[in-house]
Parts: structure tokens; C-alpha cells; sequence
């Protein structure tokens, strides 16, 4: 059997490219229907259901806000709840004053140079110390404990662990010095200290901290100044009396 085909080429040519445009015609139709839709889709969201959420949310808040204004002194909880969450940070913030006793301890001189503290403050505020008493050894023993507190330091560990050494203070500042009579009606002087603290001495953030106390010896000016050489013990003659 043959076949002829009558149709010029210039028509079968013609006939692909309208079924080419016919497609994408179509499928610019689809293509654009599915923007339009998806269009609306996110317009219905936009403006209904985010609408809808909004209105939900107020409502909510609106309804805790009356609940919560109807709370008898909430004020008070509020600022309980605000004091609650800075307990660590002020915890932190603390001194420890117990080193306190401690430092008292190391400061006081060795017998007989030995005092007796009658009133001791300590303000953490200030940064200060005043410590009161008496001294039966005289202004020597007053001497002897100033002394004693400029050369008392303090061993610590820091934050990042490393072991720190500070001394108690530079200067001491001695108040009116007074004779009187103690309860056992012996002599006694009534001596008035006062220092600034290096403030690391009481801070919870110093660790293992311990006081390290002068060198137990007299510290007088007198005494350091003058060489032991200077001094010897009285000789005795042939008949017993001191020279």
C-alpha cells in the first residue's frame, strides 16, 4: 500500500509550533491559576487566621492581666520573686566575718606584750577596723600590736586559682592613749587602733584563705633600730655586786 502525503512541509511546520504555543498557553494558564491560589491561600492566612491568633493572644493577655490584678498584694509577690532570683549574686557579696576572730587572734601580740580588746568594730561599708583595749605593758605593747598589724597578711587562692598574698594594710592610725586601772586595779593602757582592710581579707571569693601572722619577736622602733650588739648583761664583781 502508498501513502502520499499531499501536505506541504510549510504546513506540517506550522501545525508543531501551534500545538507548541497551544501547550504553553496552557501551561502559563495552570502555572498562573496555581500563583493566583496560592495568593489567596496566603492572603486568607494573613488576614484571617493571623487575625484570629492576634485577637486570641490579647484576649489571653488580657484575661491573665485581670487575674493577676485581682491578686491581693501582688506588688509584694513581685518583689519577693525579684529579691529570689538576686539571692545568689548578694549570697556571693557577703564577707566572711568569722576571719574576723581569726585575725584578732594573730594580731595580738605574745606575752608580755599581750593586750585585751574591750571593743572591736568592724564596717564593712567603710572598709575599716577600730579595735579598743588595754595593754599592761604600756605604750611598748601598744607598739607591739601596731606593728603587729602591718606585718599580718593574708594567703589566698583567686578566681583563676592562683595563690595571692596581701598584706592587711599600710597604715594604722593610732586614737588617744590613756593610763588607767583595770578591774584588778593594776595599771593598765587604754589604747584606741583604727586601719583600712584590704577588702580580699573577708571576700567569699578569696578561697583557702589563710592569715599569716608576723614574726613573734619585739618590733618596736627602739628595738628594730638599735643592734643586739649594743647590749650585754651586767657583769658581777668578786663580791657579788653588779657592775
Amino acid at each position: 500500500m502508498i501513502e502520499i502525503n499531499l501536505v506541504p512541509d510549510v504546513k506540517q511546520e506550522y501545525i508543531k509550533a501551534k500545538r507548541a504555543r497551544t501547550l504553553v498557553i496552557s501551561g502559563a494558564i495552570v502555572v498562573g491559576m496555581a500563583a493566583v491560589g496560592i495568593v489567596v491561600l496566603l492572603a486568607l492566612y494573613l488576614y484571617g487566621v493571623q487575625n484570629i491568633r492576634s485577637n486570641a493572644i490579647d484576649t489571653d493577655i488580657t484575661d491573665r492581666s485581670n487575674e493577676l490584678q485581682n491578686i491581693d498584694d501582688i506588688d509584694n509577690t513581685l518583689t519577693i520573686q525579684h529579691q529570689l532570683t538576686k539571692l545568689d549574686e548578694l549570697h556571693n557579696q557577703k564577707n566572711v566575718v568569722s576571719r574576723f576572730f581569726d585575725l584578732l587572734v594573730a594580731v595580738n601580740p605574745a606575752s608580755p606584750n599581750s593586750v585585751s580588746f574591750s571593743q572591736t568594730s568592724f564596717d564593712a561599708a567603710a572598709g575599716t577596723i577600730v579595735l579598743e583595749g588595754q595593754a599592761k605593758n604600756g605604750y611598748v605593747a601598744a607598739d607591739v600590736l601596731k606593728k603587729t598589724i602591718l606585718g599580718t597578711s593574708m594567703s589566698y587562692k583567686d578566681d583563676n586559682g592562683q595563690t595571692q598574698t596581701v598584706p592587711l594594710t599600710d597604715h594604722v592610725t593610732a586614737g588617744e592613749l590613756s593610763y588607767g586601772e583595770d578591774a584588778s586595779g593594776d595599771q593598765v593602757l587604754r589604747f584606741s587602733l583604727s586601719f583600712e582592710y584590704d577588702p580580699v581579707f573577708f571576700a567569699r571569693s578569696s578561697k583557702n584563705a589563710i592569715i599569716i601572722k608576723p614574726n613573734r619577736q619585739n618590733v618596736t622602733d627602739s628595738y628594730v633600730r638599735l643592734p643586739e650588739s649594743l647590749f650585754s648583761k651586767s657583769t658581777v664583781d668578786q663580791d657579788g655586786g653588779d657592775q
